[in-house]
């Protein structure tokens, strides 16, 4: 088969203020600022930039990343990929992440494979929900995405199975990435792309210190070496690398002009048998099963940020944690910065009987929270400030929700939804003034410094009272 499309040199990855670039690009121009598209195919392409990154430069310890340096790890990735151009064709014998043996399975609409497009007897709300023929530059994004955050259900064929003696079932499993009901990703972001890149690569030592879920380090690329089948020795010695999280290879699939051969691929354990990705948030302490941090569009990132956090508390060790932000804060990676981000991003869905959707109250989540000097100020201290000023919000939310109860009550009216309604105004109103709340706590006197935030947060309260509950008539 001819090789064509190289990802290399084709544009196909959105970017903010660019429009789409190829993978040379990314590694080559300094003034790219962040990736574009929704925030499933951001975390998708920034997990694979951290997969190539993590193949071509890996450094052994701390001072070895610190040695590498963001220009040395743009050399070693442009060098790599130099190295291995033919390892990187959309089409043709060895094409990028797919498996020609799979052309057996039944060929699926692209538009399947897309969580916003509706098919088949499903009701077409808005134009954007309408399937559209696929460029190349497309396909190659959707490929990606379904590494990782594949819809479970029926449409996969998994009639086909190119292991002997593997059994699937009839309904294919959520991505490993997504899940259930579609995790939470966190990940720190600074000005520039290849600086994003670089203060998320980590060492060896780091990778395997992980809670040993990575027991065979960083794994080799699949680009370089694909498992044959879906229990065989490269995927089972796959299924225990860093490699595995950064491009799951949860669907074998092969790209058509007019749709994809699409079967279930590896199926890695999940935050229940205590494994996860290195971008979400798990407590693994909890009782009876660890508990991990879903997106939820009516609980923004935000409010969670605690609990993303929550390893800056010293004196808790039972608790949620995010090693992907652990490992950028426990080190001294963020000290040349004077600020950077906690990006977090996913998308709610909903299941039906092992088929997943979504519906008209699911939607991607994106948060952005700056921290200005961080470093200066003491992380404990830190952590407790905010930990207090977040009980406080929750103390205001719960006296609102609870007064407007009481004034539908004594109306012998439910007010269940009229409380709802008032607390969603309250928190989108903090949201606004979230920002200086993390400012204010990363400062000296923090307590003191909150109170005019804290009387601002309560004259919120008592405006939404007073337009959820009037005082207009002697009633």
């Amino acid at each position: 088969m001819e090789n064509r499309y190289n990802l290399l040199d084709e544009q196909w990855i959105p970017v903010v203020g660019e429009g789409k670039v190829g993978l040379r690009r990314i590694f080559t121009d300094a003034g790219l600022t962040a990736l574009g598209g929704n925030p499933i195919e951001k975390i998708a392409v920034f997990k694979l930039l951290l997969a190539i990154v993590q193949t071509a430069c890996t450094p052994e310890d701390e001072d070895g990343w610190k040695a590498l340096g963001c220009d040395g790890m743009r050399k070693a990735v442009l060098a790599y990929l130099d190295s291995h151009r033919d390892c990187f064709w959309l089409y043709g014998d060895r094409p990028f992440l797919q498996m020609p043996e799979i052309q057996k399975a039944n060929k699926q609409h692209y538009g399947a494979l897309k969580m916003e497009v509706a098919v088949g007897n499903t009701t077409v709300v808005t134009q954007i929900q309408s399937e559209t023929p696929l460029d190349d530059a497309e396909k190659a994004l959707l490929l990606i995405v379904q590494m990782n955050f594949a819809f479970g259900g029926k449409k996969v064929d998994n009639s086909i199975v190119l292991s002997d003696g593997y059994e699937k079932s009839k309904t294919g499993k959520p991505g490993t990435s997504l899940g259930f009901m579609g995790f939470l990703h966190s990940f720190v972001m600074l000005p520039t792309l290849l600086e994003s890149i670089y203060v998320n690569l980590f060492p060896k030592e780091s990778i395997l210190g992980f809670g040993g879920m990575f027991p065979a380090g960083v794994g080799t690329a699949p680009w370089e070496k694909m498992p044959a089948g879906e229990k065989d020795r490269v995927a089972d010695m796959y299924k225990k690398s860093y490699m595995s999280r950064l491009i799951s290879l949860n669907r074998f699939l092969y790209l058509s002009e007019d749709g994809a051969h699409y079967s279930e691929g590896l199926q890695l354990p999940d935050y229940a048998e205590s494994y996860c990705d290195a971008s979400t948030a798990v407590d693994f302490y909890a009782k009876p099963k660890p508990k991990v941090i879903w997106t939820n569009p009516e609980r923004r990132p935000w409010r969670q940020l605690t609990s993303l956090l929550a390893f800056l508390d010293g004196k808790n060790s039972s608790s949620f944690i995010c090693y992907q932000l652990k490992a950028v804060f426990s080190s001294a990676r963020l000290n040349a910065y004077p600020s950077f981000i906690i990006w977090s991003a996913g998308v709610k869905v909903s299941s039906n009987a092992g088929e997943q959707y979504l519906t008209g109250t699911d939607d991607f989540v994106e948060s952005e929270i700056q921290f200005q000097d961080y470093f200066r100020c003491d992380s404990q201290n830190f952590y407790e400030s905010l930990e207090s000023a977040m009980a406080e919000l929750e103390r205001m939310n719960k006296v609102l929700y609870a007064c407007v109860s009481s004034y539908y009550k004594n109306l012998k009216v439910d007010g269940k939804s009229f409380a709802s309604n008032a607390t969603s105004v309250f928190w989108q109103l903090c949201e606004h003034e979230f920002q200086h709340v993390v400012d204010i706590c990363s400062g000296p006197d923090a307590q003191e410094g909150l109170q005019p935030l804290y009387r601002k947060f309560r004259s919120f309260v008592n405006r939404i009272y007073d337009e959820n509950c009037p005082k207009d008539t002697a009633r």
